[in-house]
């Protein structure tokens, strides 16, 4: 069979395009089902993120009917959400077979991301995984890819550094809280404002074992219903400096024209922590923060510029360890093509047993009707050997006679290889000379 990848990602097409070509959480199942059900289509899985759009299908091994699957998946893609295929067209990549595995893999490993090496891509493509497994039309050679990209995914994250380095400024943020404080488990963080590079912040810190969240936001409602996501508590900005003392970190991004966190307040908030060191994030353009805060012991303040520093060095790092991982990915899609021409191996010597023992069944049956009829088991046994021998080689001997007479002298010397372990090119040698 043969891999085809259709779809669209960040780099293809506008937000808008990629909106309305996405799949719900709701819609995915019966939309892989009815993927499946496509003319030449024999296995399906579809992995749909704000960013791409992308369909996975096993088809068979043939150029015309792989072209025909294509424009029928491209119609029932416009179909199914609506769309003329003019829409959309355009925006479009199709991978076949190797250059699929390659793509597959890049994407685990976050190579095809918006940002280099980001790990939620892994995640999302073992939930399409799961979802084509649940609905029946996740198959061998699906399932087989699938599965290898996880490992190399796993690999590259372990040989490499392309997930260690922050790249965006909540998950630098949140990375150099870390730095400071260690475990943040018994830790409590502040986060000023409920836009969404705070949702982001607040994710980072739950994912990273944050003892307890405080939410403080000019509108309540909204900085509730985040704080209901992460099992937060939240304020309103003016009470910030009666829960200020008890925040070991500080992040802060909101649209304020002035700045919310004054030297005084920090100053007095020190104070009451008896100067147990605090880290305070300023994502905010303008400031949220007052730069004389930075003049305060205890307090490591950063902002957004130093921030932009840092994931631009990081960045540069993950790119040198995207080489590595790009490398990596090239050798494990030999080892997956091996494992598939493996495959095809075993389909023949299947099918070679399976017709070896209809033979030996049927012959068996004719030397026990022949005891049944007063043979002796001598004659039964020299009628089963002789006539078994002669059924098994009849087609082998007939292949190899037509082989002979169209000059295919390297069939020739497989067939000696497979029937009499014979070393061809030891056959070739001349003979030694006598003593």
């Amino acid at each position: 069979m043969s891999i085809i990848t259709l779809g669209l990602n960040h780099k293809t097409a506008p937000v808008d395009i990629r909106e309305r070509l996405a799949f719900s959480p709701e819609s995915l199942a019966p939309a892989v089902k009815a993927l499946s059900t496509l003319g030449n289509i024999k296995e399906a899985a579809i992995l749909s993120t704000c960013n791409r759009t992308e369909l996975y299908c096993a088809t068979e091994n043939d150029d015309e009917l792989n072209q025909q699957a294509i424009e029928q998946i491209v119609e029932w893609l416009g179909q199914f959400h609506g769309l003329d295929r003019t829409d959309f067209n355009e925006h479009l990549y199709t991978h076949k077979h190797i250059d699929s595995i390659r793509h597959a893999l890049k994407v685990a490993c976050g190579l095809d991301s918006l940002v280099l090496g980001e790990p939620q891509i892994l995640g999302q493509m073992k939930q399409a995984y799961a979802q084509a497994n649940e609905q029946g039309t996740m198959g061998s050679l699906l399932g087989k890819l699938f599965q290898h990209a996880f490992s190399v995914a796993k690999q590259v994250r372990t040989d490499t550094a392309i997930g260690s380095s922050p790249v965006s400024v909540a998950f630098a943020a949140v990375s150099l809280s870390k730095q400071i404080f260690g475990d943040l488990n018994e830790h409590t963080a502040l986060m000023i404002g409920a836009g969404e590079t705070i949702e982001l912040a607040a994710r980072h810190l739950t994912g990273s074992n944050i003892k307890h969240m405080i939410i403080a936001n000019r509108s309540v409602d909204k900085g509730q219903a985040l704080a209901d996501q992460f099992g937060a508590e939240a304020i309103a900005l003016p009470q910030i400096p009666d829960y200020l003392h008890k925040a070991d970190i500080v992040i802060s991004s909101t649209a304020s024209p002035l700045p919310i966190l004054g030297k005084g307040a920090v100053e007095k908030a020190l104070k009451k922590r008896k100067h147990k060191p605090m880290f305070m994030c300023d994502i905010a353009v303008p400031r949220d923060v007052e730069a004389e805060v930075n003049d305060l012991d205890d307090v490591f303040l950063y902002t957004v510029d130093d921030l932009h520093e840092i994931i631009q060095e990081n960045i540069e790092s993950r790119e040198e360890a995207a080489e590595q991982a790009r490398e990596i990915i090239e050798n494990q899609i030999e080892d997956f093509l091996n494992w598939e021409r493996a495959l095809d191996s075993v389909e023949v010597i299947r099918d070679i047993r399976e017709s070896a023992m209809s033979i030996s069944d049927e012959i068996l049956q004719k030397a026990q009707a022949q005891l049944a009829q007063g043979k002796s088991a001598e004659d039964a046994l020299a009628f089963l050997a002789r006539t078994l021998t002669n059924k098994l080689l009849h087609q082998p001997s007939a292949t190899l006679r037509q082989t002979g007479e169209n000059s295919r002298h390297d069939l020739l010397d497989f067939a000696r290889q497979l029937f009499l372990n014979t070393d061809t090119n030891k056959k070739n040698k001349p003979p030694k000379k006598p003593k």
